[in-house]
């Protein structure tokens, strides 16, 4: 109880709640319901006897639990709360509250039912085991907050084995809305995608996907950064994944420092937190667009994006433009549920980004290239777009 209490430096709220801990006291989700109990034949229907004739014609035909049954329209939204955004390597009971508001943002803004399932494993192939377990329950899997390089291999390893969409948020989701700005802020400022630098900072799981739809929507170049500067094939310190990076991008085979890369540079994406001097952003090219996403702290600070920049983009809602994850997964998952793809694909993904870009594509301003994650158009849009996509591409089931 006392963690609910705020203690001012003053004393004057001595004693208040905090609001945070009130919203949360109990979780933030319940089970509901979507048949009557109400009396005996009611009982007999929804529990034994009746049950067993649609178990049984489960059983005959497993693809009627399709019909019959939650699955085709639940979620799991799996973690082991090793990499929760802001907070780190925090543990599965502690990230549970994340994962619940995931779950109530499925339902809010794409009108789908998903369940928080935080799990006390580490190893990659021990999760890997457990999801594959769970999943006859669900209709599709949204993985958060797993640390990467596992992330990678987690998510791989799951759509191989599984015959239903699997989906890592943290790479997919980050990427699917940055591409959708990127293409109104160059549709705005009359800029061919094919034309462009991009350098992007952090090769983490979100630096990955973004690097690699930014390659398949025909961006002229990419450039990424870690820790040690530009990711180039002739590094011999790469990961798999870093060296797969490598391969994509950098197609001038640049080395040297992130600051030496943003030299010209017509885009800067930031997913890595730390800071970038002002003295590297005013190397970049005129009216280039920064979208500096790390949260709180931006890598690099509004106002001094938008002494250089034409478009400046953020992960923070007190900003415009906020790249904010609820604009994509809940119409992506929708989309791909209301079909029942066995996938979510590139082609998908692209589909996604390009509907959530025509949300306000004749609305666009400075401040404007990405649709507010309240705006009613969003989830629809995306979600046609995804199914359409799910069916051109062969992964839809109906």
């Amino acid at each position: 109880m006392a963690a609910e209490i705020v203690n001012s430096k003053d004393g004057l709220n001595e004693g208040v709640i905090d609001p945070a801990f009130a919203l949360h006291r109990g979780g933030k989700m319940a089970v509901q319901a979507t048949v009557p109990v109400r009396d005996a034949d009611d009982l007999s229907l929804a529990y034994t006897p009746g049950v067993a004739k649609v178990c049984t014609a489960i059983a005959e035909d497993p693809a009627l639990v399709d019909d019959y049954t939650w699955k085709s329209q639940v979620v799991a939204v799996v973690t082991d709360g090793s990499a929760v955004l802001g907070l780190g390597d925090i543990g599965p009971e502690a990230s549970l509250p994340v994962m619940e508001g995931k779950a109530i943002l499925f339902k809010q803004f794409g009108g789908v039912d998903a369940v928080p399932v935080a799990l006390d494993c580490r190893a990659t192939d021990e999760l890997v085991e457990t999801v594959a377990r769970l999943a006859p329950s669900f209709g599709g899997i949204n993985l958060e907050d797993i640390s990467a390089p596992r992330c990678f291999e987690i998510e791989a390893q799951l759509k191989r084995r599984l015959d239903i969409p699997v989906f890592h948020d943290d790479q997919h989701g980050t990427a699917i809305v940055t591409l959708a700005a990127l293409r109104n802020a160059a549709k705005l400022h009359g800029r061919g995608l094919g034309k462009l630098r991009v350098v992007i900072s952090g090769a983490g799981a979100a630096g990955v996907a973004i690097a690699r739809i930014l390659v398949e929507a025909g961006i002229g170049d990419v450039v990424v950064c870690d820790r040690k500067g530009v990711v180039s094939a002739d590094r011999g310190d790469l990961t798999d994944i870093k060296r797969e990076l490598a391969g994509f991008t950098n197609k001038e085979n640049r080395s040297g420092s992130l600051e030496s890369a943003m030299a010209g540079a017509d885009v800067f994406v930031g997913v890595s937190g730390g800071t970038v001097p002002e003295s590297a952003v005013a190397t970049m090219a005129e009216g280039a667009f920064i979208f500096a996403m790390a949260n709180p702290n931006p890598e690099i600070h509004p106002d001094v994006a938008a002494r250089y920049a034409s478009v400046v983009a953020t992960g923070r809602s007190d900003y415009p433009n906020q790249i904010n994850n609820v604009l994509a997964f809940p119409g992506i998952f929708a989309g791909a549920l209301q079909v029942r793809a066995t996938d979510i694909t590139e082609g998908m993904k692209l589909a996604a980004a390009e509907a959530l870009a025509a949300v306000v594509e004749d609305e666009l301003s400075s401040e404007r290239v990405i649709p507010s994650p309240f705006d009613e158009r969003v989830a629809p849009a995306v979600t046609a777009a995804v199914a359409a996509a799910a069916r051109s591409e062969g992964v839809a089931r109906r």
